[in-house]
């Protein structure tokens, strides 16, 4: 009895050994020709049944291999995890899990799984870039591009649905690919576990300012068939269709192939199979150029870098040239997919291999001088940790439409992008400078570096303006009986709408003016460097106002005999006036003018102001002085110790002698 169980249970392992090692090779056989969902379930059957430890741990890896191809990046990272853990031994485990936690934002532990990995391989260059691809992502998150994106409620579903393309460029109808019910394909898809794909189109309703229910681009079973339908692009008037289309054949492979339908009144033409590619190799995403001169596909024919690559086909009357791969600045070992070519020549494709935030990132390829492809990628918010793809822009716009499966997505989803115009605005206010009352009526002139040459009046001393991106504006305010004022705006640059706001300051020529912070050593007239620079804003006043003459006076206190004081303050005077010689103003317009303690201040309605002891038009002679109090007698010779200057004339024409005759 004991050797019939024993021989019972013996078949029994057998049995179940031979069943595992089936599924075992019925998942790798699914796994390579890339039925990824399909080759899931396979493992997970071998992996219940398998008693071997080193197969199980190959069926954990190979398992999240799969989930990472079709884009689940939560359960790759959790198989890598469980393959890890049970011990198994090739280490690229250990790359593929950071590069699933990176993609799932476990930033911390991606980080240390790089560290590990690198310790057993120095160096690697695909560790080395996760590492980079997270701090950028930090940056990209921390200074997010200007794009603003909604997804479409209308157009989503609980299926897939991606890569839209707009109609003749415009933004009120669209083509997509959708997995969703409706679609004529009824079999389920041994990639993604979905339904088979079909084109659908959708048009914007004006009345309720929302897209229409899609529709299936076509019922007749010419373009879409019970064979999987996808990836589009449209000829420039939206006449001449190219699109994706995978056979189902049982006993074969036959992968993904191009072909072209023409539509006439709303009907499309039986589809021909477009000839760039041998009939054993993939072709898909195809993307026209904006005159349909250039095809590009992707592919993962000879002669890529690896994964699938995208090409290019020039067309030649009805057929196209020999296929030229787009070289290494775009291709990479990894998979570049979905290409876009906008109106403005730019391509735009996916990638899962250059630096981005994780899973498939969208990048923005243009030429340089040279020719040589200059590729960046979009930044946040247009990509994400997970798969963002399948990009199209409305023709001459800044916006369009494109595919993601971010946080919130149902699957595949079908977002709207804009990118707001930059907004430029100046508001200004002008100013009396001694009374600190705003000037109505002053004439404010605009020059701009883009040929802008206006004039506008203040209206309650305030002046508004919009401005012009990449210009470099002149603002300049005149008005009678004032010395003029500047003030500068630049937009050139400018990531950022701005407003810009600044106040000016109009000098009345009717009255001295006081030239704030000259100071000198004590009973020197050797100016002092700080005075150095606040006299550069004085000369700045009379290169700005250039038909003015001025006199410039220096006052002193009551302390000292009178004859020292008047000596001093015209040294002092002529001080300033070599100083603004040396800077280039002309003699001619400058005179010195010492007054000693001859003028004392007459307070101002500021000065008054700011001490509570001095009341407006007091006179500060050493008498009213010598009533103070100490404290307030230090600060009240202070006040008269001070540089002036008073406009003489306003018609002043600079002259150049002409050169003598040799």
């Amino acid at each position: 009895m004991n050797v019939r169980l024993a021989l019972l249970f013996l078949l029994i392992v057998l049995l179940s050994g031979c069943g595992a090692a089936k599924y075992g090779r019925d998942a790798m056989l699914s796994h390579d020709i890339g039925e990824y969902y399909k080759a899931i379930g396979k493992y997970r059957k071998a992996s219940r049944k398998e008693k071997d430890r080193e197969k199980r741990k190959l069926y954990a890896f190979e398992t999240a291999e799969c989930y990472r191809a079709i884009g689940d990046y939560e359960r790759a990272e959790l198989y890598y995890k469980n393959a890890i853990r049970r011990g198994y031994k090739d280490n690229i485990a250990l790359l593929y899990h950071a590069d699933m936690l990176r993609a799932t934002q476990q930033y911390e532990e991606s980080i240390e799984t790089y560290r590990i990995y690198l310790d057993s391989v120095p160096g690697d260059e695909r560790a080395l870039a996760g590492l980079e691809a997270i701090q950028k992502t930090q940056d990209w998150v921390a200074n997010p591009t200007r794009h603003i994106i909604n997804p479409i409620k209308e157009l989503n579903s609980r299926a897939s649905d991606y890569s839209p393309v707009f109609v003749a460029g415009r933004d009120n109808e669209i083509i997509f690919t959708s997995t969703r019910k409706g679609a004529t394909g009824k079999r389920e898809s041994m990639i993604t576990g979905q339904s088979y794909a079909d084109l659908f189109r959708a048009t914007f309703g004006v009345q309720k300012q929302k897209w229409e229910e899609p529709k299936l681009l076509d019922e007749t079973m010419i373009v879409n068939t019970m064979d999987e339908e996808g990836g589009a692009t449209l000829s420039s008037t939206g006449e001449q269709m190219i699109f994706t289309r995978c056979r189902y054949d049982k006993s074969q492979a036959l992968g993904a192939e191009l072909y072209e339908s023409s539509q006439s009144r709303g009907s499309w033409s039986n589809p021909i199979k477009v000839q760039v590619v041998g009939d054993s190799i993939i072709a898909a995403h195809p993307a026209l150029n904006e005159d349909g001169t250039v095809l590009y596909f992707v592919s993962d024919m000879p002669g890529g870098f690896g994964g699938k690559d995208i090409w290019r086909a020039d067309k030649n009357g009805a057929t196209y040239t020999k296929p030229v791969n787009l070289g290494a600045a775009i291709n990479t070992p990894g998979d570049e997919m979905f290409p876009f070519v906008r109106d403005n020549g730019e391509l735009y494709f996916s990638s899962n291999y250059h630096i981005g935030m994780g899973g498939f990132d969208i990048f923005v390829a243009s030429k340089d001088e040279d020719g040589n492809w200059l590729v960046k990628n979009m930044g946040s918010p247009m990509n994400s940790p997970f798969d963002d793809f399948g990009i199209s822009y409305v023709v001459g716009e800044n916006k369009g439409m494109f595919s993601s499966s971010r946080k919130g997505s149902r699957g595949d989803d079908i977002y709207s992008f804009v990118v707001p115009p930059k907004i430029y605005s100046v508001e200004g206010e002008v100013f009396n400078k001694e009374t600190n009352s705003k000037i109505d009526g002053a004439t404010i002139r605009i020059i701009g570096t883009d040929g802008t040459n206006l004039k506008m009046r203040t209206k309650n001393g305030k002046f508004q303006l919009k401005l012009k991106p990449e210009t470099e504006y002149i603002f300049a305010a005149f008005k009678d009986g004032f010395l003029r004022d500047k003030a500068t705006a630049n937009t050139i640059g400018m990531a950022d709408s701005r407003d810009f706001k600044f106040d000016m300051f109009l000098i009345p020529t009717d009255a001295p003016i006081k030239v704030d912070n000259i100071n000198y050593e004590f009973a020197s007239w050797e100016l002092l460097p700080e005075s150095k620079i606040a006299l550069d804003t004085l000369v700045q006043i009379l290169k700005f106002n250039p038909t003015i003459t001025i006199e410039l006076m220096a006052h002193t206190d009551h302390v000292g005999s009178d004859q020292f004081n008047f000596d001093l303050s015209q040294k002092r005077a002529q001080s300033v006036v070599d100083y603004l010689i040396e800077k280039g103003i002309n003699p001619q317009r400058l005179v010195a003018k010492g007054y000693g303690e001859t003028w004392p201040k007459m307070v101002t309605r500021s000065l008054a102001k700011k001490y509570d002891f001095l009341k407006r038009n007091d006179e500060l002679t050493e008498e009213f002085i010598l009533k103070l109090t100490p404290e307030q007698q230090e600060i009240a010779t202070a006040i008269n110790r001070r540089t002036e200057f008073r406009v003489l004339s306003t018609d002043f024409i600079e002259r150049f002698d002409a050169e003598p005759e040799k």
